[in-house]
């Protein structure tokens, strides 16, 4: 008898293009995939719940799990590690679940190296201008980290050659529904 393995599915975008909107939208379609919840230094914001957005652990910790080699792939961003845990990617899968995993464009790069089958969906933006508004209008950050956003978005949208699939955002409802569309496909696969 054939091992059923799940999928894994990873979804990037640049800061601001709302793909946690988007996802947290679709996740809500699809209980029997598992969200990967990944690992930070960075302080909880008060709406954030440790274990549900992020876990968030010492950046002494961080360092230890990155020196026992415990993450699939780890980032320092704006002075804050982030990192998806191997292990917990390795039993879904091998239980037949599919994953789905959200990471920056470097992440989702070095998620693919190890996982060749893994398919990676990138949400774009409109355009670079609507994006930036976009991050304007949030207006969570110093002008300093707002410039560092942008930078880093145009970076990563020169980097979006790399992915299997594009989802275009738009108009959020829209989105959803091709998410959502494109998660069923993968899923069928």
């Amino acid at each position: 008898m054939k091992e059923i393995i799940g999928k894994v599915i990873v979804i990037s975008a640049p800061s601001g293009t709302g793909k946690t909107t988007i996802l947290n939208s679709v996740l809500k379609e699809f209980p029997e995939i598992v969200f990967s919840v990944s690992a930070t230094t960075r302080a909880k914001r008060n709406s954030e719940k440790d274990g549900v957005d992020y876990y968030f652990i010492s950046e002494e910790k961080f360092l230890k799990m990155i020196s026992d080699n415990e993450f699939l792939e780890w980032e320092k961003f704006y002075d804050y590690y982030y990192g998806t845990f191997k292990k917990f990617v390795e039993d879904t899968i091998k239980k037949g679940s599919s994953v789905i995993i959200e990471v920056d464009v470097k992440g989702a790069i070095s998620i693919k190296n190890n996982y060749p089958d893994a398919s990676l969906i990138f949400i774009e933006p409109p355009s670079v201008e609507e994006l930036i508004n976009r991050l304007k209008n949030r207006n969570t950050e110093s002008e300093s980290d707002f410039n560092k956003r942008v930078n880093r978005a145009k970076m990563e949208l020169n980097q979006k050659d790399k992915f299997d699939y594009f989802v275009l955002n738009e108009n959020l409802e829209e989105a959803i529904v091709n998410l959502k569309s494109l998660i069923k496909k993968i899923i069928k696969e």
